[in-house]
């Protein structure tokens, strides 16, 4: 756990993690200035697709194209929380409309919803009170793999092993 809260590393695949080039993180949204200076440059259709984010271990939000790898969008490093993100213009501004913790590559715990919301709420952007959509993650302590639980059936979908209660995706954590 870092002073913020819990840090997760990069636990996909090898191959895109080593493709991460330095400096090729995604845009990094520290205020509402800089965040309007970002969607300006949006299409009307990359603004009806939610966009892929990171939470920095700065706890600064990053924002990539929806189909970027949340690796690449961190530049490799640890965060605080990856989803993806959806913004709507509001009379006063801009707000996030859905967020999610939806990220195969980091595999964040719903509880990393605390970091998730202060990086918006730093860069003066309204937000929902939760994420709009939360997945499960689990590691299998029979086969190893990665599950996302449906419908709270804790049974890995490779193996039908039984997966823990407790978020364990990251061993080293």
């Amino acid at each position: 756990m870092s002073a913020r809260g819990r840090s997760y590393r990069y636990v996909g695949p090898v191959e895109l993690k080593a493709a991460v080039r330095p400096g090729s993180g995604g845009c990094r949204i520290s205020s509402a200035a800089e965040f309007r200076d970002w969607i300006a440059g949006r299409s009307a259709a990359e603004l009806t697709e939610p966009f892929t984010f990171v939470v920095g271990a700065d706890g600064v939000l990053r924002l990539a194209p929806r189909r970027s790898e949340h690796v690449a969008c961190a530049g490799g490093d640890m965060v605080l929380g990856a989803g993806e993100i959806g913004f709507v213009r509001e009379a006063d501004g801009w707000a996030v409309s859905e967020v999610s913790n939806q990220s195969t590559g980091y595999c964040p715990d719903i509880d990393s919803w605390s970091e998730v919301a202060s990086a918006p709420d730093d860069a003066g952007l309204g937000r929902p009170s939760g994420f709009t959509h939360e997945v499960v993650f689990r590691r299998c302590p029979g086969c190893q793999e990665h599950n996302i639980v449906r419908e709270n059936d804790f049974v890995c979908v490779f193996c039908d092993s039984d997966l823990p209660e407790v978020w364990n995706v990251d061993p080293t954590v």
